[in-house]
């Protein structure tokens, strides 16, 4: 790199071969040309730490997707259409139900594949700032490159032959050239690769976000379709006004004395009349099950297995332990803590909490008998399931709930949604995120037990914290 201290000595002759390798183009350059040949680039500051990194785009994606929410509304035909859709439905509770279950699992994909867009276009904004940076670190060197190739291409030499008299000349020119010229063409195609990976991070990026614009409006769309079937559920269901009303005080007072999860369910099932009745009435369909022939029982596998087993039921398809390997996590999100970490206060975490994006559906994820659905202490809204053989699911964090104690439910009916932001509660402690976080602890007679042999393999993975 001492060749602008040697150019401006002796002068230099910019030479480039042209198609014809006898015939040279040569010209006399200023000593400021070849001072623009690349100088050697400063320190590069040490990289950013690329987890960090990723988490800040990805805070800053979900906001621009918040923002991006609040901006879309359905029209007025698609309103219309979905409202006829739900007037043309049969008013039965099965078919009811079922479309419940549908829109919640078709809700739950969008939210799955609106959760990827978000990390994907978290990603591309990563790659893209790096190559940004690159350029603004890079800059008077490129600067310099730029310099060069704009006076190349700006001056064309003449052509003419070497001659004896300024062979001196030219083999000067050619050698200081033959250290400068790599270097030149080495940033050029550098550059050229960098500006090339750049527009192509910014058309997937825009497509990416159409793709996203398209998804959220059907997840929109879904909502609303959801929305329509809870309240068609919930005028086939409604009993009494009065009585609900009673059941609902009654369960809060209890909810306020109870001083455990146990002595919860306790009370409920002995003090609430709809969860005393629907429980012993589980409890009487669990050992009529059980009494059935391997034939029968062999039968009613079968149907539960097709998928569409009895809606008319009262208690689960399945005995809970034979459930293994096979229940989905009730809502779309990343894992933040699993059963057996620290909780932040010292202790292990009797539970899983899931990370979710803002109103994500919370949906049930086995059969079973709602035993209680309202705030419990530190725990938040909170939404206790009898699944059965002595276990209960727990769940809590959730901002609406959909569904009252005393009602059987089935897997993936939806159950609760989620709120715009993390709840406080005792679950949530210590957990580096704002986004709504769901609780789940599942237990077995009274005993907090890990969930994770209970999730598909899609479902279990490694916990994280979310920043």
């Amino acid at each position: 790199m001492i060749l602008p201290a040697i150019a401006a000595g002796v002068g230099v002759a910019v030479i480039v071969m042209s198609a014809d390798p006898f015939i040279v183009r040569a010209q006399d350059a200023a000593p400021e040309a070849v001072q623009s040949a690349p100088q050697p680039a400063a320190e590069p500051a040490p990289p950013p730490d690329p987890a960090a990194e990723l988490a800040a785009k990805r805070d800053q994606t979900r906001a621009e997707l918040e923002t991006l929410s609040k901006t879309i509304s359905l029209s007025t035909d698609k309103v219309s259409t979905l409202q006829q859709s739900i007037a043309d439905l049969e008013k039965s509770t099965e078919s009811i139900r079922q479309a419940l279950i549908d829109s919640a699992a078709r809700r739950k994909a969008l939210e799955k594949q609106i959760l990827e867009s978000e990390k994907k276009l978290a990603d591309l904004g990563v790659k893209e700032d790096g190559i940004r940076r690159s350029l603004h670190e890079r800059r008077g060197l490129l600067a310099e490159v730029l310099a060069a190739l704009q006076r190349m291409g700006r001056n064309p030499p003449p052509a003419l032959l070497v001659t004896p008299d300024d062979a001196l000349g030219s083999v000067r020119s050619a050698i200081l050239l033959g250290a400068v010229v790599p270097g030149i063409r080495k940033e050029t195609d550098k550059l050229a690769a960098d500006l090339a990976s750049l527009a192509a991070l910014q058309t997937a990026s825009a497509a990416e976000k159409t793709s996203l614009t398209a998804t959220m409006t059907d997840g929109i769309e879904e909502e609303r379709r959801m929305d329509l079937l809870l309240a068609e559920n919930d005028k086939l269901s409604r009993s009494n006004a009065a009585e609900l009303g009673a059941e609902r005080k009654r369960s809060e007072e209890l909810a306020g004395k109870a001083t455990s999860l146990e002595g919860l369910v306790a009370s409920m099932e002995s003090e609430i009349a709809s969860v005393r009745d629907a429980a012993a009435a589980a409890r009487q369909a669990e050992e009529n099950r059980k009494l059935l022939t391997d034939e029968q029982r062999a039968q009613a596998k079968a149907l539960a297995d097709s998928g569409v087993p009895d809606k008319n039921r009262i208690a689960p398809a399945y005995p809970f332990v034979e459930l293994k390997a096979k229940l989905e996590v009730p809502v779309t999100g990343d894992i933040l803590r699993q059963f057996g970490d620290a909780d932040g206060t010292g202790h292990e975490a009797m539970g899983m909490t899931v990370a979710t994006n803002p109103e994500t559906v919370v949906t049930a994820p086995a059969d079973g008998l709602v035993v209680f659905a309202g705030a419990f202490r530190s725990y938040g809204q909170m939404i206790i399931l009898d699944a059965g053989d002595g276990y209960h699911l727990v769940l809590s964090g959730m901002d609406t709930i959909n569904t009252r104690q005393g009602k059987f439910v089935f897997s993936g009916e939806p159950l609760a949604v989620m709120g715009a932001k993390r709840v406080a509660s005792a679950t949530a402690l210590a957990l580096e995120t704002n986004r709504p976080t769901l609780y789940i602890e599942f237990r077995k007679d009274g005993k907090p037990v890990d969930s994770r042999p209970w999730w598909t393999a899609k479902d279990t993975g490694k916990a994280r914290n979310d920043s």
